[in-house]
């Protein structure tokens, strides 16, 4: 055996060694339960609810419950891949301000709750998050749905097999086999990826009212993303595309004032 053949065997070993090691803890680069980031000082207004909402398996979601009057559109918010609650209170607050009713949800493997997160877990719990909110006297009719980042691809499940309110969409990405490409572009992310997340195929089914907001300078999940998510909707839709925002969005009074508008609209 000659020393390139030696290191080309080393080389392929070493290769082969890099895709198995993805392929076992792909996860752990996609879910982040443990990293709140993005905390303010903003205290939480309107003293919601600490709700138990069970999503099969022995599952319970540790969710936040505000209920401000029946005869408003109740926003239910599902968060992104990383942290809890306690780093979106500026986001309920505004929802609170809007006058809107929300519901809150955590994942399986988030904010202590049992279970570990994949694809059809996160799926399996935004849809018994519906059904709670069903079985507590809320109508999809009044139901919006709203997903920030890794959020969106649930969101765009959901809402591909049913009408509901309206849906907003926060720094959405095509799928999370794209975002996989430019992070790992050296890896055969096709052959090995779990969960897949391909929201651009499922747009076409959507037939719900639609917001999309996305930063121009988001740095996580391209712009370009958000823009190709709006232009492939064939339902009535509306933007925000700010150019200074990175991928947590702010949430000024321009922002507010942009759902404000929307929910009306959809009334």
């Amino acid at each position: 055996m000659d020393f390139k053949f030696k290191i080309i065997l080393g080389l392929f070993l070493a290769y082969l060694t890099a895709v198995l090691f993805m392929y076992i803890f792909q996860r752990t680069f996609l879910y982040f339960p443990q990293e709140d980031n993005y905390l303010t000082e903003e205290k939480i207004l309107g003293s919601p609810d600490i709700v138990k909402i069970p999503s099969g398996e022995g599952i319970e979601l540790e969710s936040w419950y505000h209920l401000s009057d029946l005869s408003t559109k109740t926003i239910v918010f599902f968060h992104g891949n990383a942290g809890t609650l306690n780093s979106r209170i500026y986001k309920l607050n505004s929802f609170h301000d809007m006058g809107l009713n929300y519901l809150a949800v955590t994942w399986r493997g988030f904010s202590g709750n049992p279970g570990k997160p994949t694809e059809e877990g996160l799926y399996q719990d935004g849809r018994a998050a519906i059904e709670w909110l069903l079985k507590n006297n809320i109508e999809k009719k009044d139901i919006i749905l709203y997903g920030e980042s890794l959020g969106t691809g649930i969101v765009i499940e959901i809402a591909q097999h049913d009408s509901y309110a309206a849906v907003i969409l926060e720094s959405p990405y095509t799928s999370i086999l794209d975002m996989g490409k430019i992070s790992f572009p050296y890896l055969p992310i096709s052959l090995i990826l779990k969960d897949k997340y391909n929201s651009i195929e499922k747009l076409k089914n959507i037939k719900t009212p639609t917001l999309v907001l996305h930063g121009k300078k988001d740095t996580l999940v391209p712009f370009r993303m958000g823009k190709e998510i709006f232009d492939n909707l064939n339902t009535k839709k509306r933007s925000h595309f700010v150019d200074e925002d990175d991928h947590m969005m702010k949430f000024d009074q321009n922002m507010r004032s942009v759902i404000s508008e929307f929910v009306d609209e959809i009334n």
